[in-house]
């Protein structure tokens, strides 16, 4: 199993109790799960693959997955910015898969 196989397994045990469940499509889930490991080798700490992260904790804490904007991007839209975390009703198609938005404020962006 490889290291994103078992982060998947990990983190769908924890975050599906809350709400939070992984787009269906897990091919691009493990791609993902992948990038978050190697920003872990990077820089410490698994920040959004999906965004420019500066190397700074603090500077990127928004950032660092599940980042700050998942809530507000999932209630919105089904989907969190990078389509990793979705509702149910969103792997269930009952949500419109649309483009979700930047949330970060441009003045954290690096």
């Amino acid at each position: 199993m490889s290291e994103a196989e078992k982060l998947y397994d990990m983190l769908r045990k924890v975050q599906e109790p809350k709400g939070y469940f992984f787009n269906t499509d897990k091919k691009r889930v493990l791609e993902l799960l992948e990038a978050l490991l190697l920003n872990k080798q990077r820089y410490g700490y698994m920040s959004c693959p999906c965004r420019l992260s500066s190397g700074d904790r603090e500077a990127d804490s928004d950032i660092i997955c599940p980042c700050r904007y998942r809530q507000p991007d999932v209630e919105q839209y089904g989907s969190c910015y990078c389509n990793l975390y979705v509702s149910k009703e969103w792997n269930e198609g009952n949500v419109p898969h649309v483009y979700v938005p930047e949330r970060r404020p441009p003045e954290r962006i690096t």
